[in-house]
């Protein structure tokens, strides 16, 4: 344990389970450490995050009752307000360390009906609300027979992993074989394991969205709207390549999709907390929720939130989590902004990255990198291979999106290739 001294720092104190990279999650710990302090559990020693907390604790944080252990001896000393983690890896264990510490937000069994994705599918299909056909299953028989059961094409992911890790489509039986292996085979350690691990779905066309979500006591309340980016073809086909996000989106003060919003969050018994929750609007105007997740959206989606309309998602996420009613405030003039990853050409450990800033133009605001060397990166569906993002701001999101259509121009990554995974 280490720490930096806080005499006079009347700011709440809140636990941060874990603090991922800093490329990506930097801007996070600016905005909620301009009003808590934060005290980091983390399984390394803290390094780019000194100047955003007041100590830490190294620790394993899937292991419960040591993580319990380090949160209580940091309250012993400190007055704690509550617990903050916007990792998935760690979502549910810090669930359990809140209800532990005596917390309202986060409730552990809300978090895992979020997170399991069967589960999120019983809740909100007894809820009423629009549902595709869906089933978790434990052989490639029984995944075969659900397909023959619901039609071609489906979709095959895993049960509770995000990032569409293991995620693919298979037009046919012919595909089914490929699908299921490549799901069943990605999996991730410390996460919940399931023997019906595998979950078939009904595909729907139609574009995806989603929507970062602050609940208080009930209350639910979106704060920003982004329009997923997919990769369109090869092994990026359903790879999240960028974000649009426009302040303006009509979504956001949709009458309809409020009502369905509050309604999913009832549904899947989330009362207190933030939430990314996604869904596919099909061409007969249902929207079906696809997933929720019970932390902040990746893809730097609150900070195009920060810079399209001055929201502070991580804010207002960290203010709930603190016992508090959320800070919502949307003190820019609305933007557009648009975001778009860049991938490395194979599989490989990173020797050099390079973004050609160079390149930049108008709306153009931000190229950077993503990786370091001595990375290993995979391509999609095996592995998340972000490797650097570019940046628009524009006045409309038809400007900002046409800016950033060919994200790879600005990088340049070299390596050495990694053996195909298994």
């Amino acid at each position: 344990m280490s720490h930096n001294p806080s005499a006079g720092d009347d700011r709440p104190l809140l636990l941060l389970v874990a603090s991922s990279y800093r490329v990506y999650r930097a801007y996070i710990l600016e905005s909620v450490s301009a009003r808590y302090r934060l005290w980091l559990l983390n399984p390394a020693p803290a390094t780019w995050e000194d100047p955003y907390i007041i100590g830490h604790t190294v620790v394993d944080c899937l292991d419960l009752e040591k993580l319990t252990a380090a949160a209580r001896e940091v309250a012993r000393d400190h007055d704690v307000a509550g617990v903050l983690c916007y990792d998935e890896v760690y979502i549910e264990t810090s669930a359990h360390l809140t209800a532990a510490l005596g917390f309202p937000a986060l409730d552990p069994d809300a978090v895992a009906r979020c997170r399991d994705k069967s589960a999120t599918r019983a809740a909100l299909r007894d809820a009423g609300l629009p549902q595709p056909g869906s089933r978790a299953v434990a052989s490639l028989e029984q995944a075969r027979a659900f397909a023959d059961e619901i039609g071609y094409p489906v979709i095959v992911k895993p049960r509770n992993l995000g990032g569409s890790l293991g995620l693919s489509k298979a037009e046919g039986p012919d595909d089914l074989d490929r699908a299921f292996a490549l799901t069943d085979g990605t999996r991730m350690g410390g996460i919940r394991q399931f023997d019906d691990y595998v979950v078939v779905e009904e595909f729907l066309d139609g574009p995806e969205v989603s929507f970062e979500c602050v609940v208080h006591k009930g209350e639910c309340t979106p704060l920003i709207v982004a329009r997923k980016v997919l990769g369109g073809s090869g092994d990026l086909a359903f790879e999240e390549i960028g974000h649009d996000v426009d302040a303006n989106d009509p979504l956001l003060t949709d009458p309809h999709m409020l009502a369905t919003l509050t309604r999913a969050h009832a549904a899947a018994g989330f009362t207190d907390g933030f939430t990314h929750i996604e869904f596919k609007l099909t061409p007969d105007g249902a929207r079906h929720v696809i997933e929720i997740n019970a932390r902040l959206g990746g893809g730097m989606i609150p900070y195009l939130g920060l810079l399209t309309s001055g929201v502070d998602a991580p804010l207002a996420a960290a203010d709930v989590l603190a016992g508090r009613p959320p800070t919502v405030a949307f003190p820019k003039p609305p933007r557009a902004a648009s975001i778009r990853f860049a991938y490395p050409p194979y599989d490989m450990e990173v020797t050099s990255a390079t973004a050609h800033r160079e390149l930049m133009r108008p709306p153009v605001t931000e190229v950077e990198v993503g990786v370091q060397p001595g990375m290993r990166v995979r391509r999609p569906p095996h592995g998340l291979a972000r490797s650097g993002y570019v940046i628009a701001v524009g006045a409309s999101a038809e400007e900002a999106a046409g800016a950033v259509t060919d994200a790879g121009r600005y990088f340049t990554f070299e390596g050495t290739r990694l053996e195909p995974a298994s």
